[in-house]
């Protein structure tokens, strides 16, 4: 279940790419695109009257999901092409413009293995150009690419260098350098890449020494990098062909219908906030024609009316949720919970979470599972900020399987915090670790923001010894940071720190990235503080049962 989570700046704006956008509101002729029927059916693409942050008109293309009758008055369900599926939504007719309609292609009936017929409307069709049909020409059918890149193996000598040729880092660029850019270098089989355990060194830039840091050449690694992992984290491409079958929660997407691509849930009351979720979660299907859920905050059970929550709260016992309180420093404090000992919970914590996280699948066995709340205490009890949870026996290194922020929590910092929590685990587990994958759009951005910070805040603070660069290897920043390799190596390129300079890789500081860190260091007030943590890791695979 992976997830972090910090609203999306730019959630309604449009992104490079975006098709079927006009400015101008387009007339609409009700008359003009309707089905041989005489109505819109599921499957049509259509432009949609929306608003976006800028609180601006714009009509991007949407697909129709589904149509309901209200009162005599239809409603249309649509999702935005190109957009988060959190932005779907109920709209009118008249913010249909049925002038640009596509119909999906009919396709023959199959029978099923029950014998039945059934079929299932294609794409729509697309408009071909009409000097392609003339001439009797085949349209090109576009060709995907997919790059491999062959690295060598861990002791090789990399090219333009010795095997132990230490990696050097700075802070100033090198003369006959052109300035450092916040890019993602995509690496070819034929440029060098650091390995994890040569030096790496840290230089001055223009005349006014910040840091310097060495790297190491070596083994070149798996192209699945942070640049790389955007990609990964919302598409099919790079992520394993299937979760894995015990453990994962990753979602593999071969069973989406039309149910569980649209929002059921319309409103959920979480102590004293109301969440409107983002996307399709498994509650019972009596629930979801609610106006409102309502959950206790403390157990997270869910009743159908305002008076069946009373009643359960003048039963329910609990002011924290269940399992053991294992770090608190002020009001914040964390809860480690067992997905075996506390089933009922750790199910509605899932159910909770699901309506905000698009790329996990639930699973009602939460017995591989530990999860960690994250709470902020007041008079009234433990109210629930976030969580993640991960798996007892990990075979791939994975210290979060899911990882939340609630909506009404989010860009205050409890996102970082999160994250700080699960590595802050891994290192009294003394091991290294990374999150699940595919992680949604914003869980990305939080973990590159915190690599980012972690990783730079350990580069500034080498000092140097008898005068010469300090050096530090790729392997020592992840054991340090517990932060793995793959991710360590990642955000180096993320960042474009790593350069090769006069047969030697240097992690080169620019003056903006070290004032933009510092910026950034002053704005991060909550921080974990090991002192107050008290955690004591179980071997699991040694116990018969979880």
């Amino acid at each position: 279940m992976a997830e972090v989570v910090s609203p999306v700046p730019g959630a309604g704006r449009r992104e490079p790419g975006e098709v079927g956008r006009t400015r101008g509101p387009p007339v609409a002729d009700p008359g003009a695109a309707l089905s041989p029927q005489g109505e819109i059916i599921e499957g049509c693409r259509l432009p949609v009257l929306r608003r976006n942050q800028d609180n601006e008109d714009e009509w991007p293309l949407a697909e129709i999901l589904s149509v309901k009758d209200i009162s005599g008055r239809k409603l249309f369900y649509v999702h935005y092409i190109d957009f988060n599926k959190r932005l779907d939504e109920w709209v009118t007719h008249e913010r249909l413009d049925l002038k640009k309609i596509q119909f999906p292609k009919k396709e023959a009936k199959t029978p099923t293995k029950n014998g039945l017929p059934g079929s299932r409307p294609g794409s729509p069709e697309r408009e071909v150009p009409a000097s392609a049909q003339a001439s009797g020409k085949t349209l090109p059918i576009p060709v995907q690419i997919t790059l491999r890149f062959n690295l060598p193996k861990e002791r090789e000598a990399i090219p333009g260098g010795e095997p132990d040729q230490p990696l050097s880092s700075s802070s100033c660029l090198q003369p006959n350098h052109r300035s450092t850019k916040r890019k993602v270098e995509v690496v070819s089989p034929a440029t060098p890449v650091p390995s994890e355990t040569a030096p790496a060194s840290v230089f001055p830039q223009n005349g006014s020494a910040r840091r310097a840091v060495a790297a190491q050449p070596g083994r070149k690694r798996k192209s699945n990098c942070l640049g790389t992992d955007e990609d990964s984290q919302d598409s099919s491409d790079g992520i394993p062909s299937a979760p894995r079958m015990t453990g994962s929660l990753v979602s593999d997407r071969s069973h989406d219908d039309i149910v569980t691509r649209m929002k059921n849930i319309e409103c959920i009351e979480l102590g004293r906030h109301r969440l409107k979720p983002w996307y399709f979660s498994p509650y019972p299907q009596e629930l979801t024609t609610l106006p409102v859920l309502y959950l206790c905050e403390f157990c997270l059970k869910y009743g159908r009316s305002l008076k069946c929550l009373q009643r359960h709260l003048t039963k329910c016992d609990l002011r924290h949720p269940p399992g053991n309180e294992i770090y608190r420093k002020g009001t914040i404090s964390f809860f480690e919970i067992d997905g075996r000992k506390n089933k009922s919970y750790s199910q509605n914590l899932c159910l909770l979470a699901k309506c905000f996280l698009d790329h996990k699948t639930l699973y009602y066995d939460t017995d591989p599972f530990l999860f960690y709340v994250m709470t902020e205490y007041d008079c009234k009890g433990f109210h629930i900020v976030g969580y993640f949870s991960k798996e007892k026996e990990s075979t791939e290194d994975y210290n979060v399987a899911c990882i939340l922020t609630l909506p009404p929590y989010q860009r205050r910092g409890y996102g970082k915090l999160l994250i700080e929590f699960s590595y802050e685990l891994s290192k009294v587990e003394g091991k290294t670790g990374t999150p699940e994958k595919p992680l949604s759009d914003l869980g990305l951005l939080s973990y590159r923001s915190y690599w980012s910070q972690t990783i730079l805040e350990i580069l500034m603070g080498l000092k140097s010894e008898s005068g010469e660069r300090p050096q530090i290897t790729i392997n020592e920043i992840s054991e340090i940071t517990s932060i793995k390799k793959e991710d360590v190596i990642s955000t180096l390129q993320y960042l474009n720190l790593i350069n090769y300079y006069k047969g030697q890789y240097i992690l080169t500081l620019s003056e903006d990235i070290v004032d933009g860190h510092e910026r950034a260091m002053l704005k991060r007030l909550l921080r974990i503080d090991s002192k107050c943590l008290h955690f004591t890791p179980k071997d699991w695979s040694k116990r018969g049962k979880w």
